[in-house]
């Protein structure tokens, strides 16, 4: 169980943040978010083509559909194989096979650093990328094509219209301690976040609070769902990242909150919210609506 502790981080001595912007400089910086957002995730996630699971041992791959991981074409029937040993995976390419990892050709077996890391390994064939993708315990190899059909089919986003009610500003409240909490995801996976405290705020007449995962010191990573989810907005979940400020408060945006990519990609795992999370009670008509087309998911929801 994780608990919580009196107020805020920040001491009475911090410097009073800067005024937020309103009007059209808010709705400006909004839109300047979203549209580096799009670019971001576009390049990103649209691009993902396949992600399969390895098995311990030797996992064949190339375009051949015999292959243990099946790549798409004009990947050659053949590049060589995966080994998975303790949780380490080692690429062995055939000989003669166009694989390459930073312009330079792999012509022997190396071990890859999966995209967990600070320097992730991908092996490039062509326009093909492939990396070692972890969730939970598990070793994944995850495929970009971005000339496969969900890159060259992707819908785009659709945002809610900019509104000053959704930012709010909450209240830091930290734990007695860090904590580390085992997260399902989509791929019915656990995953391990950080989490060091909660976010109280009012939205709509209500008070709320948020549990967000640290991602970095003072940047928060809320993963939450709301009345809206399933009907105006994604049904899984939805992103908010936020910056704890020096006095303790937190400016929680819902302008700026995001489907992940397993709305629009069925090859990408994404953390389900925690319990506490789940904002049953209010209507957040505010950042990025479902996506027109609806992706089934592996894992039936809490």
């Amino acid at each position: 169980m994780i608990i919580v502790g009196a107020a805020a981080c920040g001491s009475g001595n911090a410097p009073e943040p800067a005024a937020l912007p309103t009007g059209a400089a808010y709705v400006a910086e909004v839109e300047a978010w979203r549209a580096k957002h799009e670019a971001s995730y576009t390049r990103e996630y649209s691009t993902i083509a396949g992600l399969h699971r390895l098995t311990p041992g030797v996992n064949t791959v190339g375009s051949d559909p015999v292959r243990d991981v099946v790549l798409p074409a004009p990947v050659p029937a053949s590049i060589g194989r995966f080994v998975l040993d303790d949780g380490v995976v080692r690429f062995e390419p055939d000989p003669g096979a166009p694989v390459r990892l930073r312009d330079e050709p792999v012509t022997a077996p190396l071990v890859l650093r999966d995209d967990s890391s600070a320097e992730v390994d991908e092996l490039v064939i062509d326009d093909v990328r492939l990396v070692v993708h972890a969730s939970g315990d598990q070793q994944l190899i995850r495929v970009r094509d971005p000339n496969g059909p969900l890159a060259t089919g992707f819908l785009g986003f659709s945002w809610f219209p900019i509104d000053e009610q959704y930012r709010v500003v909450g209240q830091w409240i930290a734990d007695t301690a860090p904590a580390s909490v085992r997260v399902p995801n989509t791929f019915g996976d656990l995953d391990e976040f950080t989490t060091e405290g909660v976010v109280e705020f009012s939205l709509l007449g209500q008070t709320a609070r948020l549990r967000p995962f640290t991602t970095r010191p003072n940047r928060l990573w809320f993963v939450f769902r709301d009345g809206s989810s399933g009907h105006e907005t994604y049904e899984a979940a939805r992103f908010l990242y936020a910056d704890l400020r020096a006095d303790g408060s937190v400016v929680v945006d819902f302008n700026q909150a995001y489907n992940p990519p397993c709305a629009f990609n069925p090859y990408t795992t994404c953390p389900i919210p925690l319990p506490e999370n789940r904002l049953a009670s209010i209507r957040i008509l505010a950042g990025e609506q479902a996506y027109p087309v609806k992706l089934p998911l592996a894992v039936d929801l809490p």
